[in-house]
């Protein structure tokens, strides 16, 4: 039913008629308080003073959880540096998730501030999520990957599990525990280090006893004997996390160039303007034949070479002008965008030049936008596009949570990360996981010579030929359970380019991009962190819930 609410005046309520559900104070099941808990603050305000003096002077800085909190709010709802501010000054949670002890009017510092703190952070970023992603996984069962070697967990035994709890404080622990104890075993299992280590000592009695030398690789094996048992999945994969570019073209680019250096003689021309002739730079003749090219539905290969040869022609006069000017004219005049892009100018030519000459469209470090020239064109092979142009990344998954492995603005084969990878897995972890789930381009001889050796189970089929009678059902069953279980890093990188924009970077400088890109990682294991807590304390309340029995 409607009722029309005359009484008020354009029917807005006034401020002090507003109602606060939560009585003055802050719910404590609010999403931002329980987020505040999981963030190692502490830890992270460690390496943040070593962008200060040590000094008693100039104005006080703003604390970590400040800056930290802020970038978190902005990847975690998508917003801009101006709105971000004005939502944090509008929400009394978001104001005690940065550290404030009372609600605000204000905003807690200026906008420009927070492209200072994705430049200094950018350490401090990796580092905090290691820490919340190694905790978590430490922490929680993941119920999506099952069992560690690779096995499944019944919905029967899962809530079998969850009754056999005794009492409230052991909960947290039993609730995963018993479950991983009661997991069913794979069809084929994987070569744990224990094995490992026991073949080892079964190879040093045979030489103890016959006198003979052991072999290069058993040599290795009994030197390199584990102690500890492989235990958990790793998932593998890499993406790229695109800039936000225009899809670049030679002409475009060449274009650009043109119209930056105009600015460019214009500015050095100013200060002597009526007593020197100003050069001459054909800049509407060269508009009218870059737009005669650029309407055109399908222009022709040829159209196009002979558009490109006129842009390098006012490119390169353009250029030698400007080196003229500054024979009399020093470039202190230029701001400092304007001499970095000329700079960027400069090279974009060369290679330009190059590849005209060469009648080829590949060069090395070859520049696709001259705002950000660090960006390089990525080959993906993928359906919805075979050139990406952004950084590379190398991202690890285990029981649910994502690390950073490697980012780089050069393409580089991913195969090359695992063993890292790997490595980074048994630091975090204790020992060295049982099974490695990664694609087709990660088994190659050195990965899978060193998963054999470390006694991990690497997915997907052996080198060589088939067998003949082809593979059995248990080996095609395992199979189908890896490319299954393989999928959820895909799921993750999906998560964080529909839901936190790692489709589209919207950073400009190299070091931000990398501090965004990290961010976004960082605010995904979060919010899983949070959606497992929510879980268990769900299960907690259905536990205490009276059963009522019908009659």
């Amino acid at each position: 039913m409607y009722k029309p609410t005359v009484h008020l005046e354009n029917q807005m309520i006034l401020p002090d008629d507003f109602f606060l559900p939560f009585g003055g104070k802050l719910d404590k099941e609010n999403r931002w308080v329980q987020l505040a808990k999981l963030v190692p603050w502490a830890h992270a305000e460690k390496n943040y003073g070593q962008f200060f003096k040590d000094t008693f002077r100039g104005q006080h800085t703003l604390s970590l959880r400040m800056g930290l909190g802020a970038l978190i709010i902005q990847e975690r709802m998508q917003l801009t540096d101006r709105e971000t501010l004005a939502s944090i000054s509008e929400n009394p949670y978001m104001q005690y998730f940065i550290g404030l002890a009372g609600f605000e009017m204000k905003p807690p510092f200026h906008h420009s501030m927070m492209t200072h703190f994705r430049k200094r952070l950018k350490d401090v970023l990796a580092e905090i999520n290691e820490i919340v992603a190694t905790e978590g996984a430490k922490e929680w069962k993941d119920d999506d990957e099952g069992d560690a070697n690779g096995g499944g967990i019944s919905s029967k035994r899962k809530r079998a599990s969850k009754k056999s709890a005794s009492s409230d404080t052991a909960e947290q622990q039993t609730m995963f525990d018993d479950a991983k104890a009661q997991a069913v075993k794979p069809a084929i299992p994987a070569t744990t280090e224990q094995a490992l280590a026991e073949q080892a000592q079964e190879w040093a009695n045979e030489q103890a006893s016959a006198n003979e030398p052991l072999s290069t690789d058993r040599q290795e094996l009994v030197t390199e004997a584990p102690l500890t048992p492989n235990a958990g999945t790793l998932l593998v994969d890499a993406s790229c996390a695109p800039a936000d570019v225009a899809y670049p073209t030679d002409l475009n680019l060449l274009n650009e160039a043109r119209e930056k250096l105009e600015g460019i003689i214009d500015t050095l021309h100013e200060p002597v303007v009526g007593k020197a002739t100003k050069p001459r730079t054909y800049r509407e003749k060269a508009r009218k034949q870059y737009l005669a090219v650029s309407k055109q539905r399908r222009p022709g290969p040829k159209v196009i070479r002979k558009a490109i040869r006129r842009q390098l022609g006012y490119v390169g006069r353009n250029l030698a002008i400007i080196a003229e000017q500054a024979k009399e004219q020093p470039l202190t005049l230029l701001s400092r965008k304007a001499c970095r892009d000329l700079l960027v100018i400069h090279e974009l030519y060369r290679q330009q030049l190059q590849m005209y000459n060469g009648r080829t469209h590949q060069i090395e470090d070859r520049i696709v936008s001259i705002h950000q020239p660090h960006v390089r064109p990525i080959v993906r092979g993928k359906a919805k596009a075979r050139v990406e142009f952004g950084a590379k990344i190398a991202v690890s998954m285990t029981k649910g949570y994502a690390f950073l492995d490697r980012i780089s603005w050069d393409n580089f084969n991913e195969s090359t990360t695992l063993i890292e990878a790997i490595e980074k897995y048994r630091s975090r972890m204790g020992c060295y996981p049982a099974v490695v789930q990664a694609d087709q381009i990660y088994r190659t001889r050195e990965n899978r010579n060193f998963c054999k050796q470390h006694g991990i189970r690497l997915s997907g089929p052996a080198l060589g030929r088939p067998p003949k009678d082809g593979q059995t059902n248990e080996q095609r069953h395992l199979a189908k359970q890896d490319a299954g279980e393989r999928n959820a890093i895909e799921g993750k990188f999906g998560e964080g380019k529909r839901k936190y924009g790692l489709d589209r970077i919207r950073a400009r400088l190299a070091q931000t991009s990398e501090s965004v890109i990290t961010l976004q990682l960082l605010v995904m294991n979060l919010e899983r962190r949070l959606r497992v807590l929510f879980c268990f304390i769900f299960s907690i309340l259905l536990r205490r819930r009276p059963t009522i029995i019908f009659r």
